[in-house]
């Protein structure tokens, strides 16, 4: 059975410096990108497509950089994150320049993939156990529809000392099937020990440590773009900052569950993630994948 992977490269990168430049940053010790590092996973675990969603304008740099290097192993495509791919002929104001979010990068990718397939962002280190579980996901949940996956991590293993992060804070059930998940902004490790989330109070809310979220590697089949278009194109009219507002993969999920009947399997792992939201964070991944490469995980270069 086909497996796909989608990776969402077309976010501007606002808090790492603007240009989506972080998407393509090399950071392995042979001048990997991250991005890479997934790939390999991947295709270890049985996926053989690569479906990149980057900007148009991003094109032409990206195939050099990324994509030629990539097709000679795997079959490759290429999905636009654009303004005139907005379902029902909604149109923006014409000052912005903001992404609409995560639900638009995944349902811009809808031409390109008629099989089970895992969405993960292009800046973070999932781990090869992750997609391991995710791909034996995929195969149980093929041909089923309402049928969806995500790959949880532990809040206080994807906070950053460099700045705030946003995070999809879940809940699940006992049989392990998630139950809620809130996009939760504004979040960030303070001294006294206690991550806190400053989005709503400039007090702090705390939050548990070990609080599962969601880092965007979700399952899904294509039972989920007719469902996150007419999503979308509510959201899109709906009554908000139109400059800034964007819909997140989480809120699609969480709306789905409630109002849908989508049934998301929480996939335990024993994989670590690390990323980079902050510049001060590449420092950081950079000796981790060092270690990696050291200890043998993967091999001098990821040719």
């Amino acid at each position: 059975m086909k497996k796909t992977l989608l990776i969402m490269a077309a976010g501007l990168g606002s808090r790492y410096g603007g240009g989506g430049a972080k998407q393509v940053d090399r950071m392995g010790p042979n001048g990997e990108i991250l991005m890479e590092y997934s790939i390999f996973d991947a295709m270890a675990a049985g996926f053989d497509k690569v479906v990149f969603v980057i900007k148009r304008s991003m094109e032409a740099s990206f195939r050099a950089q990324v994509g030629n290097k990539i097709a000679r192993k795997v079959e490759v495509c290429y999905a636009f994150q654009e303004y005139d791919s907005l379902p029902g002929g909604f149109v923006p104001p014409a000052e912005r320049v903001k992404p609409y979010g995560t639900v638009h990068a995944v349902l811009c990718a809808r031409d390109a993939i008629q099989e089970p397939f895992a969405v993960i962002n292009a800046d973070d280190y999932y781990g090869k156990d992750a997609f391991r579980v995710m791909a034996d996901s995929l195969t149980r949940m093929a041909g089923g529809e309402g049928e969806a996956s995500m790959v949880a991590y532990y809040l206080r293993n994807t906070v950053s000392e460099n700045g705030d992060v946003t995070r999809g804070v879940c809940r699940k059930d006992g049989g392990n099937f998630l139950t809620k998940v809130t996009e939760t902004y504004g979040i960030k490790p303070c001294t006294d020990g206690i991550i806190r989330s400053f989005a709503e109070d400039p007090a702090g809310t705390p939050l548990p440590a070990d609080a599962l979220v969601s880092m965007n590697f979700w399952g899904f089949t294509p039972w989920l773009f007719p469902q996150a278009e007419s999503a979308l194109e509510t959201f899109l009219r709906a009554p908000g900052d139109e400059m800034k507002k964007e819909y997140p993969l989480p809120q699609l999920v969480d709306t789905l569950m409630q109002e849908a009947g989508l049934r998301v399997e929480v996939l335990s792992t024993d994989a670590v993630w690390f990323g980079v939201t902050n510049p001060q964070d590449k420092a950081q991944v950079m000796a981790e994948l060092q270690k990696l490469h050291q200890a043998g995980a993967y091999p001098p270069a990821l040719d």
